[in-house]
């Protein structure tokens, strides 16, 4: 799959055929490094949100966030978690194909987690306009994948998985960024139907100092 409507069409049919609440909590990943981290709440763009349990748990703690899929399915969900929590002042929802079009502005985080499609995107492109779009101070953080869950679409393939150095590489920051995290840790998953798992993530986290 490789085009803008075979984009919509999978991940639109993904998410009208998911349990509604399924995504609906936030990436653990995520919700532990801010903490480290220790930002101040601003601006947030949450690249491929899904159902929203990062946009909307960042919302919580007092982030406007700009959560932004190609699924009207999923948007329209997140808008509805949104209204049933209080938070639609604080939530944004934008429909946009990323490989396509991309929101405009600039904000204090920028968060791609998880952003793995099947349909075949300019990725590496898709991460470095996301960098272009944090304000400075600002951060960008990607979490992926760096080994394949058992209920992965992509189980049983072989894949080679990029190291945090080749992700943040691949960025091609300049002199006016600092590298906070570019680490591959292990965890245990949850999947469908209660399963676990033992998967590794890439951990990345850039601060723009300029």
């Amino acid at each position: 799959m490789n085009s803008v409507n075979e984009s919509a069409a999978f991940w639109e049919k993904h998410y009208a055929g998911m349990d509604a609440q399924w995504g609906t909590k936030p990436n653990a990943v995520l919700t532990a490094l801010l903490a480290d981290l220790a930002p101040a709440p601003g601006t947030a763009l949450d690249l491929g949100c899904g159902h929203g349990g990062d946009a909307l748990w960042l919302a919580a703690q007092g982030w406007d966030v700009t959560p932004v899929d190609v699924s009207r399915t999923a948007l329209d969900r997140v808008a509805a978690g949104a209204a049933a929590t209080g938070l639609t002042d604080r939530i944004h929802p934008q429909q946009h194909d990323l490989s396509e079009t991309f929101p405009d502005g600039v904000w204090d985080l920028v968060t791609a987690t998880y952003f793995h499609t099947p349909v075949t995107i300019a990725r590496e492109s898709v991460l470095r306009r996301a960098a272009q779009a944090v304000a400075p101070g600002g951060r960008l953080i990607v979490i992926e994948h760096a080994s394949t869950a058992p209920w992965s679409w992509q189980a049983g393939q072989d894949i080679h998985y990029p190291t945090p150095q080749d992700i943040i590489a691949s960025l091609r920051l300049d002199n006016t960024w600092t590298v906070e995290r570019g680490e591959a840790p292990k965890r245990t998953a949850s999947g469908p139907h209660g399963r676990t798992a033992t998967v590794t993530d890439n951990v990345i986290a850039v601060r723009r100092t300029g």
